[in-house]
């Protein structure tokens, strides 16, 4: 598969769930972004704007099954990956897939589940399998977990810890619509359910074969320069206990050779590292406590736009200076 044929089957991805979901091309745009990039996301907003649509609506697009999972205190792991159930005609065990065996799995309210049960998410998330009583089984391709979260409603819940964290490409907010779309929205589900009539337009072989693929466009040094001297900036910023790890430029390398794509190019520019970088960074440093307490929206998210203004794009010859 070339590059020009993932271009096109993302294009035809984003038409189509655009056709049951109203506005959100940034937050479509990003889904698209994880899904190539082999990642997963972390949609953090407020009920009701349409984070569950998104997930059917892309699941319907690519052809893939698609499961939710609604995450509460009493949640066991075995309701995430499944569990052997005892089969009296045969007298073997027989095995009970749990939800996690799909292609998109929504993870509704994750911060609502123990750590324990939260945990059972992290081998399928980073190795693609499941083991359950010593028997390992690989997940279908694509494997895309969206998993959501409401950050006003703290009373009851876990927060993710960093390494939970750090399995999110990306971390995201999709936001209430603008007046305009607000009445789209009206018109569009008054009397029609969208979401019911959509067609695929992309099957799971092909996002497999993009996934295998899109790591073909080029990214010069100083392109990786500019990824390895943003890391860098929040490791040394005093507002920062723990900055941007190797895995987290890995990740930034990979979401901005996706945002090429997706703009027709086979190679990544600077100005596809900086719109990718907030929703892949932010989320993976741990910032002071005083910075933490300041009155601010979303501390993170200022930092690493902070960041981007303050760190020059570094030249080939500035590059190959500093490697010595």
């Amino acid at each position: 598969m070339d590059i020009s044929h993932i271009t096109a089957m993302a294009q035809n991805i984003k038409q189509n769930i655009g056709k049951a979901v109203v506005g959100k091309e940034h937050v479509i745009d990003q889904l698209l972004i994880a899904l190539i990039a082999s990642g997963h996301v972390l949609l953090e907003d407020v009920p009701g704007t349409g984070k569950t649509l998104l997930a059917k609506a892309l699941a319907r697009s690519i052809r893939g099954t698609f499961k939710r999972i609604q995450f509460t205190p009493d949640l066991m792991p075995s309701d995430v990956t499944g569990i052997h159930v005892y089969n009296q005609r045969s007298g073997e065990f027989d095995f009970h897939p749990g939800p996690v065996f799909a292609h998109i799995l929504l993870a509704d309210e994750i911060n609502r589940a123990t750590p324990r049960t939260q945990s059972s998410l992290l081998e399928c998330m980073e190795e693609r399998q499941v083991s359950v009583d010593g028997q390992t089984r690989v997940l279908e391709r694509p494997f895309m977990v969206i998993a959501t979260q409401n950050p006003i409603e703290n009373q009851g819940t876990f927060p993710l810890p960093e390494a939970q964290l750090d399995r999110f490409l990306l971390k995201i907010g999709v936001g209430y619509p603008s007046f305009s779309e607000g009445v789209d929205i009206l018109k569009r589900y008054v009397s029609d359910q969208p979401l019911e009539r959509l067609e695929p337009v992309a099957d799971v072989a092909e996002v497999s074969a993009a996934q295998r693929h899109f790591s073909r466009v080029h990214a010069g040094d100083a392109v990786l320069g500019y990824i390895v001297a943003l890391a860098e900036r929040t490791r040394e910023h005093p507002d920062v206990a723990m900055g941007v790890s190797p895995r987290g430029t890995q990740m930034l390398l990979r979401a901005a050779q996706v945002q090429a794509i997706l703009r027709g190019r086979d190679f990544v520019t600077p100005d596809d590292v900086k719109s990718v970088a907030v929703p892949v960074l932010a989320h993976r440093i741990v910032l002071n406590a005083s910075l933490r307490l300041r009155e601010m929206k979303d501390p993170a998210r200022a930092l690493i736009e902070q960041v981007l203004a303050q760190t020059e794009v570094p030249t080939e010859e500035a590059f190959r200076e500093r490697l010595g």
